[in-house]
């Protein structure tokens, strides 16, 4: 029993000891913190020096010449296309295409069964034939007297009928053959000889390439530099090659929902090499800025009720509120907000704050 009283006492001096130790050590700590204020202080008791400043690079805004050139996506359009398709139902008796071949405007594309309408077209005729016998004697029995006027117009009458039959069966007629309504190439068919086509069905696809329309849409700021007849670049993601075009066709009005101006310009595509479909990649020319002020994309800082930059003056960064046009890759073109010899800071956005301390390291462009 007395050995447990002994080591509860222990454990108790133990634990005083700890604590006793712990306070003690909170104390230096303190002092240590104390005097260190204390040393910070100058012989008016204030704070010491500022932090030191923050280093940034930074640019020395100059006017130069800048050619703007707007960089927008577009796409490529066949130059005519058309899903070629069968006005009358029928058994298919000939196709007269090679799949992936050009073809001449007017020529035989395939030919559906037409041996009924011809039949109707026989028919027609000798009935148009007869009524025209009827009607020679009848203006001659009208000229002798015979007959009367009446009678020889109902006779007349009969013939200009039986002629337009005639003539609506020869349009049945033509509807069994199926042209090509321009020249192109002629894509994968979908039918085969026997085939039984209606309407409804897909034969091929027929499409004119050269030249090619590249359609594209421009924000409506830049409507009123926009003409027909402006030249365009672009390339393809299929290849790097340069393309050039011109602007033939403008809309006439702005899209609502989206406020931009549709456009549509040709280039020439004699290799084929640009498919209808593909995504373009345009740069277009509107004009020549002179005394631009450029500065760098990163320097431009988003806010809510616009865009801001920082420069640098007397040591310390200032806040600016900008206004900007044209952005390229790497720059963008400021209107307002910024003179020449201004220095904007073009790192340490996240950092800097209004009439923070700054050292600038100047980067040569």
């Amino acid at each position: 029993m007395k050995k447990r009283y002994i080591i509860y006492a222990v454990l108790a001096i133990g634990l005083a000891y700890l604590v006793y130790y712990r306070i003690n050590a909170n104390k230096k700590i303190e002092g240590k913190g104390g005097a260190s204020a204390g040393a910070g202080k100058g012989k008016d008791g204030g704070k010491g020096s500022s932090s030191a400043p923050l280093v940034v690079d930074g640019i020395i805004v100059k006017p130069v010449s800048f050619d703007n050139d707007l960089e927008i996506t577009g796409a490529i359009d066949a130059n005519e296309s058309v899903v070629l398709k069968s006005e009358v139902s029928g058994l298919v008796t000939g196709i007269y295409f090679q799949e992936g071949t050009t073809v001449s405007k007017g020529s035989v594309l395939v030919k559906v069964n037409d041996r009924d309408i011809q039949a109707q077209l026989q028919d027609a005729l000798t009935k148009q034939k007869l009524s025209g016998t009827n009607e020679n004697r009848a203006k001659q029995l009208l000229a002798k007297g015979a007959i009367s006027q009446e009678e020889y117009d109902t006779a007349l009458a009969d013939l200009k009928s039986l002629q337009a039959q005639a003539q609506l069966v020869r349009a049945q007629l033509a509807k069994t053959t199926i042209r090509a309504p321009f020249t192109g190439r002629v894509g994968l068919r979908s039918i085969s000889t026997g085939t039984y086509l209606t309407p409804s069905m897909v034969i091929a696809n027929l499409v004119n390439t050269n030249p090619v329309k590249v359609t594209f849409s421009v924000p409506e700021k830049y409507a009123g530099q926009i003409k027909v007849n402006s030249e365009i670049m672009f390339t393809t993601d299929g290849s790097s090659k340069q393309n050039k075009g011109k602007v033939y066709a403008i809309e006439p009005g702005i899209n609502a929902a989206t406020r931009t101006l549709q456009i549509r310009a040709l280039a020439p595509n004699a290799d084929n090499a640009l498919l209808p479909g593909s995504f373009a990649k345009i740069k277009l020319a509107l004009n020549t800025l002179q005394n631009a002020i450029l500065i760098p994309n990163e320097a431009v800082i988003p806010v809510l009720k616009g865009k801001i930059v920082y420069i640098q003056k007397d040591g310390k960064a200032k806040e600016v509120k900008v206004e900007a046009g044209t952005r390229t890759d790497e720059n963008i073109v400021i209107t307002s907000g910024l003179k020449a010899g201004d220095t904007v800071l073009t790192t340490g956005s996240m950092a800097l704050k209004k009439d923070a301390p700054v050292k600038v390291h100047l980067v040569k462009e």
